[in-house]
């Protein structure tokens, strides 16, 4: 078995006590109900839904896959037995790496695979055999595709993309329909495909090891392949099989996968969906709807789920971790002097809530860190609140950030708005057939540069006595 099993990781997560398995549970609202309540817990762990209602055992969906630090560091290679705090450590400089290793692991074809278990020929496709959850009350529909990796490549380079992007069930299972933000890379090849040939052939694996949970919910830099950058992350180039009708690259270990073609004038009604922002977004508007020429899956497949939906949720934790240790990077290496560390809130799915931690050095260095922060590359994309404060912060704890918020930002002087920025159709705020634009404010929470020196001190025991008296104490730290 190969690093790129989901079977391999299962059963290691297994052995760490990191997965709960929950037998009876229907695909309509109890697995997104049980999976919401799992969320919410101290310390998530994953789900393993099996022997679910109307489905044949062995037909099973897995939330949850990188909801704790555990996971995550087992997920990324970097072992289960991380902190929090160690997550982050460890994952500075992670990925930058990767993208720069990543064509030492190009992907590798193999002419065979487990995903080839079982072929299932186009008038043969049922999708609502496999469990497919209703995941909210007020869902369009059964979304088979959360945790999925739909892959597109570029028609002029060949470049791979694999981007998450959901995938409701249509046509009483006979298709689905995949609904792609318009500026992510997964868009731009669909568009380039329609404008040469008139149609675009597209691919999605909606079983898979979770770390393309993770390479497909971030932004690798253009021009890198997904498959080759999961490969930098594990240290293993991955295999794919093609699909027989599109020849598109499908991982040969994936659970379940399909591909098919996209036309300009074939849409389907989709939505409303419960997404990352905590709201039921986009209503009921007609999405690209894929004409599905082939269905694979092995045995007794798994189905990778990962529901958005009010935070914290499947996957707002890892998105969280991912986006700060990608935003700290991207600012180091624009340039930014004096950055002590930025963290992505989870309550803002990782997006929407920004704080970085510099150390002054200079008039104008604060609103600086928060401009950058605010149109980075990394952290652009519905990014609605940055927060700029001093070293003696730690940007993680919302508290403390409210705080500095409270007592060293004067309104008047110390919040911008930057406006036409880039949003997204899931943006509560949007207007239905209105550009996905949205505003940001920049909250400079620094002292004023020029009063650092003789600015009020903070009236807080010293690191050096509390650490005396946790050792004199120790339950007082637990």
């Amino acid at each position: 078995m190969s690093k790129f099993d989901l079977r391999e990781w299962l059963n290691a997560a297994t052995k760490d006590q990191q997965v709960e398995e929950i037998f009876g549970a229907d695909a309509v609202l109890e697995i997104g109900a049980a999976s919401q309540l799992n969320y919410r817990r101290k310390s998530p762990k994953a789900l393993l839904f099996d022997r679910i209602v109307g489905h044949e055992a062995g037909r099973r969906v897995l939330t949850g896959s990188v909801s704790n630090p555990r996971l995550m560091g087992m997920t990324l290679g970097l072992g289960g037995n991380l902190s929090d705090l160690e997550l982050v450590e460890q994952l500075r400089g992670k990925p930058h790496q990767w993208a720069s290793s990543a064509s030492e692991f190009a992907a590798v074809e193999v002419k065979d695979g487990p995903i080839f278990e079982n072929i299932v020929a186009k008038e043969d496709i049922n999708f609502l055999e496999f469990p497919s959850p209703l995941w909210h009350e007020l869902d369009g529909g059964p979304y088979i595709g959360t945790g999925c990796a739909v892959i597109t490549v570029d028609p002029d380079s060949g470049v791979l993309n694999m981007g998450a992007y959901r995938i409701q069930v249509q046509d009483d299972g006979a298709s689905v329909s995949i609904n792609i933000e318009s500026g992510k890379h997964g868009s731009q090849h669909v568009r380039k495909w329609f404008e040469k040939e008139g149609r675009a052939p597209i691919a999605a694996t909606l079983g898979q090891h979770p770390v393309f949970l993770i390479v497909a919910g971030t932004e690798v830099p253009f021009g890198i392949s997904e498959m080759d950058y999961a490969g930098a992350i594990l240290g293993e180039p991955l295999t794919f099989v093609r699909g027989p009708d599109t020849g598109l690259p499908i991982p040969a270990e994936s659970e379940i996968a399909f591909e098919g073609w996209l036309y300009p004038d074939r849409k389907r009604p989709e939505g409303p969906f419960g997404e990352w922002t905590g709201y039921y977004s986009g209503g009921i508007a007609p999405v690209l709807t894929a004409e599905v020429t082939g269905l694979f899956h092995r045995n007794n497949p798994i189905n990778l789920g990962a529901p958005p939906g009010k935070p914290p949720h499947d996957y707002s934790y890892m998105r969280s971790v991912m986006k700060s240790a990608m935003a700290t990077d991207g600012l180091i290496s624009s340039g930014l002097a004096g950055v002590r560390g930025v963290w992505c809130h989870e309550v803002g799915g990782g997006r929407s809530i920004i704080a970085v931690a510099i150390e002054q050095r200079y008039a104008g260095h604060s609103r600086q860190a928060g401009y950058l922060a605010a149109q980075h590359p990394v952290t652009a994309y519905m990014n609605r609140f940055v927060i700029a404060v001093d070293d003696d912060i730690n940007p993680r704890d919302l508290d403390e950030v409210m705080w500095a918020v409270s007592t060293r930002c004067d309104p008047q002087r110390d919040i911008e708005v930057m406006r036409y920025s880039w949003g997204s159709r899931v943006d509560p705020l949007g207007l239905p057939g209105q550009p996905a634009y949205n505003s940001r404010v920049l909250i400079d929470a620094c002292r004023p540069f020029e009063r650092i020196d003789s600015f009020p001190i903070v009236a807080e025991s010293s690191s050096d006595i509390l650490r005396r008296v946790a050792e004199k104490w120790p339950g007082l730290t637990q």
